[in-house]
């Protein structure tokens, strides 16, 4: 048992640390939990604790940055958080075995959002965030994203971020972490009313998270950014083909 910690706090650290810096950090942390004997339905809810401590980290981290859209957060995570609440309540109606197989759908799926490759952002910085109601019905269905599954939602979040203007990916991160932060209350309401959640392992991971997305407000992936990205396919392909109980052997 003590050896499945040690895993699922270097899984936390790297899965905080890609978090901050892009998303898809619970495309790792996630089946893990799975493949460490956990229920699905257990996993989703038990890898919330480590998101919103690793956020609750990374907002403060961005905070002293000079990175702090308080305003903008509340106006896209109130709808959020209200999808987020729908999502989670549809997550635990659906069957464990097929909500594993959606989590392996959807972790192939993100390859492509890996893949794609990122606009370098030049010029001005805006630095004031005025969203709509268009924006705010956009992340209404984001936040049912993020209750239900939640891996992932970062490439998403990021793309729909850069509908609202000309911001460097910095201070489009600093305001992803603080909407994901405000998602994953009411999901983990709903997560621990059903007993979904194991403290323990949630905790393990929350610390490792919590350490990653520490370093990943410090620092942007760059020299090494090809590299990670084929360590991390090779993992979530491994991955997906063990919930799909496909053996890559």
């Amino acid at each position: 048992m003590i050896w499945k910690y040690f895993w699922l706090l270097l899984a936390g650290v790297a899965g905080g640390f890609i978090n901050v810096n892009a998303g898809g950090g619970s495309l790792i942390t996630l089946p893990l939990l799975i493949m460490f004997g956990l229920p699905p339905h257990v996993a989703n809810g038990t890898n919330r604790i480590a998101v919103l401590f690793q956020n609750l980290s990374s907002v403060w981290k961005f905070k002293k940055s000079g990175y702090f859209h308080w305003k903008a957060a509340l106006i896209l995570g109130l709808p959020a958080m209200a999808g987020a609440f729908a999502g989670s309540r549809i997550a635990l109606e659906l069957p464990e075995d097929l909500f594993q197989t959606i989590i392996a759908g959807v972790m192939l799926v993100s390859i492509s959002m890996i893949l794609i490759p990122k606009k370098k952002r030049q010029g001005a910085d805006q630095k004031e965030i005025k969203p709509g109601l268009p924006h705010m019905v956009l992340f209404l269905f984001i936040g049912l994203y993020v209750g239900f599954i939640q891996a992932g939602v970062g490439f998403l979040i990021i793309a729909a971020l850069s509908l609202l203007g000309s911001f460097s990916l910095v201070r489009i991160n600093s305001l992803k972490v603080m909407i994901i932060l405000l998602c994953m209350i009411p999901s983990l309401l709903v997560f621990s009313g059903e007993g979904k959640i194991d403290l323990a392992f949630g905790i393990v991971l929350a610390l490792g998270n919590t350490a990653g997305g520490w370093l990943g407000t410090h620092f942007a992936v760059q020299k090494g950014d090809r590299w990670i990205k084929v360590v991390l396919i090779a993992g979530i392909i491994l991955m997906a083909l063990k919930l799909l109980n496909i053996s890559p052997l």
